[in-house]
């Protein structure tokens, strides 16, 4: 199988490298493409694409992982993916593996992380992929020599049969705490918490510049959901689906005289736009729909 290994923090960053250097003793074939410089916070942006100008591209090197074959490339992480299934770096990858993220990525916030971004960029391409982030321990976004990567990448490991083994087009959120791998509880099944630790806030606005902060919530997550079992030690894993269509639940019916009164009711797909009809929200009486993953992609 090859993999396709990128992240938000950059090329040069040491979870990047840890984490090709353990993928690399696995057996599968490993291709490092990933951000020139840091795109955390990109989501599953591309970027400026322009038919015009052409992206900056230059060969890597993964310390102690000379015969990985590794990119640079000047645009964000799910960009990376792109143009991997897109066919620039040869093969095409079979799966996607991104991180290990410096500070996990738990909660809603999700939604703009890099790191996730490119997992659910290939997941959209017909792949499965693995997003691995490592929580931050007491004093270590100061000190870059204490983060976990070790155990962080011993994870990834060990988690990676169970996404290769999964329906095409999966993808798993993995969190880990800071920890001795021996001294990490074990794995959960977690929800996504509804906050993380720390939310975004303005510190500052001059009328020219705004200021931004990272700050402590104080919630306290329940133990099911990923921030909160991250927070008890365990190590946390989240299945994610990036786009989805969201359609009423089907109506119940027979299929009698009333059961044309219960279509008009609900959308379905096909039917002509009724005034009766509402627009789902994606709550939890909706159905939510997955593109279609097929030979489209392979």
């Amino acid at each position: 199988m090859r993999i396709l290994v990128t992240n938000d923090d950059g090329i040069d960053s040491e979870g990047i490298h840890e984490l090709t250097r353990a993928l690399a003793t696995t057996g599968h074939e490993i291709l490092v493409v990933a951000p020139s410089t840091d795109w955390s916070g990109a989501g599953a942006a591309l970027g400026n694409l322009r038919p015009d100008a052409a992206l900056g591209l230059h060969r890597a090197e993964i310390p102690d992982a000379a015969d990985v074959q590794a990119w640079a490339l000047d645009g964000p992480p799910a960009l990376c993916l792109v143009a991997g299934r897109l066919g620039a770096f040869g093969e095409l990858p079979d799966l996607v593996v991104s991180g290990i993220n410096a500070g996990a990525n738990t909660g809603r916030s999700i939604l703009h992380s890099g790191t996730v971004g490119a997992a659910l960029a290939g997941q959209n391409f017909g792949i499965s992929g693995l997003a691995v982030s490592v929580d931050a321990g007491d004093g270590q976004l100061l000190d870059s020599d204490r983060w976990r990567w070790d155990t962080a990448a011993q994870l990834a490991v060990e988690t990676l049969p169970l996404v290769i083994d999964a329906p095409v087009g999966s993808v798993l959120n993995l969190n880990v705490p800071a920890r001795d791998r021996a001294d990490v509880e074990g794995v959960r099944w977690t929800h996504l918490a509804p906050f993380g630790a720390v939310r975004a806030t303005i510190t500052a606005h001059d009328g020219e510049a705004l200021q931004w902060e990272l700050t402590p919530t104080g919630y306290e997550p329940p133990e099911d959901t990923d921030q909160g079992a991250l927070d008890r030690g365990w190590a946390s894993l989240t299945a994610l689906v990036g786009i989805a269509e969201s359609w009423p639940s089907p109506p119940v019916g027979d299929g009698g005289a009333d059961h044309r009164l219960d279509v008009e009711a609900h959308p379905v797909p096909g039917a002509e736009l009724h005034h009766v009809h509402r627009v789902p929200d994606g709550a939890l009486d909706a159905v939510l729909i997955r593109p279609n993953l097929g030979e489209a992609f392979l």
